[in-house]
């Protein structure tokens, strides 16, 4: 094979985030991330998503880390390797929409404390919400040289979402000033033929290069990701084998084995890789026994496909009934939920969309009436609070429950005032870094809580220190 014919598929490595988020619900803690960084830095990866998403927030609430520090720590031992984190669009990695200023002010601390590149979506790909943290990354380039803008489109499936819609998305995406394009495949809804055919009209339509990130869940994502290189894709986002398959990605060194000998040899050493997933393995076992890794995420669910739900909106939905003691409407409940997507303008089901659509379902079929109840978060996307949708809303159900009141029509982050200063004034007590302004902002109680641990720590050490200085050793 001549140099000139090859074409390496690059690989996006994801077991420092979604793979964990997915499978463990983001438990795994920096300490235990540490030891195997240099090894992994060896690889040659693509990058490796390490950040963002679920991560803060679990680092705060559950694991009592900075994740800030997390990924200081992760930037000083990557010497040769891209960091990569997912960010929400408007709402960065929180459930609300926030002011600019937010957006900006976020963007540029992630890249200083060691993020390359940003993987931004937008949960109905509204894409004006997406514009801000692109122009936000784009400044950061200009004045340090580093940062990328990856705008990710959710993909899903429904009348609206024709190929001619994601190959003009995708001109959009390169007009807007984006560096690249990820299809974030949340729910593993594309089947490897439309895969194939995906790709080929999206590289009809844009120069930039397209990565694509899928789920297991279905069972289908390895030959997903097989059709897709062959079609032209450049980059795709796979998990070590310990943290793969089921609701997480395929596993690399797969994907790594089924290319080699061919164009797409990614060249990597499956030596190395084993040694890194025999440092994972028995994490993965101690997971498995504590019940933090549950055995039924590591199956195919073909749900999936057939009711378009992701995996974790499936198992938030079956804890809402089991509360309300009424597991036995779970089929109900799955049949209506593409009842309220069409309602609701037919949006993408992720991460706050999918939420929302799901908790609505469990009201409409517990309360025996569609819409007799709506979530505050139902108004807000019935308002335009969210963004506008691919197809229009139900003007029956807009009637019935938010009667009278102004819908937005453009982008709802245009009305709000800059917040940063407001932000900084309500937690100034628990300050020590810039960093922490934005934690608070994201999660005010949370990072409040975690504040105050901090504090306390600190203080423990404090003492032990003074003990120790006056001749007295702590047990």
């Amino acid at each position: 094979m001549s140099e000139k014919a090859k074409k390496p598929i690059k690989i996006t490595e994801t077991i420092l985030r979604d793979a964990h988020q997915s499978l463990i619900a983001t438990r795994m803690p920096t300490e235990f991330m540490l030891p195997i960084v240099e090894k992994m830095d060896q690889v040659g990866y693509h990058s490796v998503e390490c950040w963002g998403g679920a991560t803060f927030d679990a680092s705060l609430r559950f694991l009592k880390e900075d994740p800030w520090d997390r990924l200081r720590k992760l930037r000083d031992g990557f010497k040769n390797t891209k960091l990569q984190m997912l960010f929400r669009g408007q709402n960065i990695l929180g459930y609300r929409p926030y002011a600019d200023d937010v957006v900006d002010a976020f963007v540029q601390k992630s890249i200083a404390n060691g993020i390359d590149i940003i993987r931004i979506f937008d949960c109905l790909n509204y894409l004006p919400n997406l514009q801000e943290a692109v122009n936000a990354t784009n400044r950061m380039k200009a004045q340090e040289g580093r940062g990328h803008a990856q705008v990710a489109l959710s993909y899903t499936l429904g009348d609206a979402y024709t190929l001619e819609y994601w190959a003009g998305v995708a001109k959009q995406i390169e007009e807007m000033g984006a560096d690249s394009i990820c299809i974030k495949d949340m729910a593993g809804l594309l089947v490897p033929y439309k895969a194939g055919e995906l790709i080929k009209a999206m590289k009809e339509n844009t120069k930039l290069p397209i990565q694509l990130h899928t789920h297991y869940t279905s069972g289908v994502a390895s030959m997903t990701y097989l059709k897709a290189v062959e079609a032209g894709v450049d980059v795709i986002d796979t998990a070590m084998s310990p943290f793969a398959m089921g609701t997480s990605q395929p596993a690399t060194e797969v994907m790594v084995e089924t290319f080699r000998g061919t164009e797409y040899d990614t060249g990597f050493d499956q030596n190395l890789l084993a040694e890194i997933a025999d440092y994972f393995r028995p994490y993965r076992d101690e997971c498995l026994a504590s019940g933090l890794l549950n055995p039924k995420v590591m199956g195919v669910d073909i749900k999936t496909l057939l009711y378009q739900v992701p995996g974790g909106m499936l198992s938030n939905m079956v804890s809402q009934l089991k509360e309300q003691n009424a597991e036995d409407r779970y089929y109900d409940v799955l049949k209506e939920i593409p009842q309220v997507r069409k309602d609701l303008g037919e949006p993408p089901l992720v991460t706050p969309s999918s939420q929302i659509v799901g908790t609505q379902a469990v009201f409409n079929v517990l309360m025996g009436e569609r819409y007799k109840m709506a979530t505050k978060e139902t108004k807000a996307v019935l308002r335009g609070e969210y963004g506008q949708t691919v197809k229009p809303m139900s003007q029956e159900v807009i009637d019935k429950v938010i009667p009278g009141e102004k819908r937005i029509t453009g982008r709802f982050a245009d009305s709000l005032p800059a917040e940063m200063d407001k932000l900084e004034g309500e937690m100034k007590e628990w300050k020590q870094q810039d960093e922490d302004v934005l934690s608070y902002a994201l999660f005010p109680q949370v990072a409040t809580d975690f504040f105050k641990y901090r504090q306390a720590q600190q203080e423990k050490v404090d003492l032990t220190q003074a003990d120790t200085k006056n001749g007295a050793y702590p047990v």
